[in-house]
């Protein structure tokens, strides 16, 4: 994944390298400042299409698409009327944030805390960050995942591919296990499980008939899912009486849906970019360990508090 920073910082960035060893630019002389317009000369950084500027920095249309493309990436889901589709907005944003936001930055470079200890220390550390990045980056393109790799992890796996199967299950829970043995023999001499879960079940589902709806694994206790999703209990079924943390249990199978086998084809692009992901992390990890053994590192465990 392409990791994005935001332009504030990637801006300030480019400017104080772009300051080193500019000494004789009016805005840097020791002596008296001098107009205001002469700072406004120096030669504008454009890689792009040129949508505004700011004195002497560009704002550009790529600029404005990357910033507006994090936004939106930003907005909940359920909230989609927050991002930035139209032309409009898109002008609102550059004009209301991007624009304010340089004004903002260049009276911070006039009153020189671009220079401060602490915001050094921020650059150094937004350098390291974004070297870092790229180094990954580089070592990635270096992998790939070849069809065998994604046949063979297919056909070892196979069976821990399928789609998640869900089955609706009611349920009847009762105190003791003699009360249990009776409600199962009544079941099974054709009594009506919904009728006696209303009338005799403890649980809390007894008012909707035992009805759970449809469930899957994990949400429920280890013996309960062993029962639900045996293959022995077919739908309309009945199961054995078992114990569970608020009594017996008996349960009825009304339905099932999911739990189809996916194919190589549905399952190809989900296993190369799983692959490709260890493969990667992998790569990184021997390259850590290779810099490891050359490098001396020293850490004070002591001092951690």
């Amino acid at each position: 994944m392409r990791m994005r920073t935001p332009a504030l910082v990637i801006s300030s960035c480019l400017l104080v390298i772009g300051l080193v060893g500019c000494e004789n630019m009016p805005f840097l002389s020791p002596k008296k400042p001098q107009p205001k317009e002469k700072q406004e000369a120096f030669p504008l950084q454009v890689k792009g299409t040129l949508i505004a500027k700011v004195n002497n920095l560009a704002i550009t249309l790529e600029d404005l698409n990357e910033e507006v493309a994090n936004y939106n990436a930003m907005v909940p889901a359920d909230r989609p009327e927050l991002k930035i589709n139209t032309r409009e907005q898109k002008i609102n944003y550059l004009k209301n944030e991007m624009v304010r936001r340089l004004l903002l930055y260049q009276e911070a470079l006039d009153r020189g805390l671009d220079k401060k200890e602490d915001v050094q220390r921020a650059l150094e550390k937004a350098k390291m960050d974004l070297s870092v990045v790229e180094l990954i980056k580089e070592e990635a393109v270096k992998i790939d995942v070849s069809a065998k790799e994604i046949e063979d992890y297919y056909n070892t796996y196979k069976g821990e591919l399928k789609e998640p199967e869900e089955r609706h299950t009611r349920e009847i829970v009762l105190s003791t296990e003699q009360e249990a043995k009776d409600i199962l023999i009544q079941l099974l001499q054709g009594a009506n499980f919904a009728t006696l879960a209303k009338e005799r079940s403890t649980s809390a589902s007894a008012k909707d008939g035992g009805d759970l709806g449809f469930i899957s694994r994990g949400k429920k206790f280890a013996q309960f899912e062993n029962i639900a999703f045996s293959e022995s209990l077919d739908v309309g079924g009945v199961s054995s009486i078992f114990k569970g943390p608020e009594g017996y249990y008996i349960l009825k199978l009304e339905e099932k849906r999911g739990g189809k086998q996916r194919s190589l084809t549905e399952m190809w692009e989900d296993i190369k970019r799983g692959l490709l992901f260890l493969k990667q992390q992998q790569r990184i990890e021997e390259l850590i360990g290779k810099l490891s053994a050359n490098a001396k590192t020293e850490t004070y465990e002591s001092k951690v508090e």
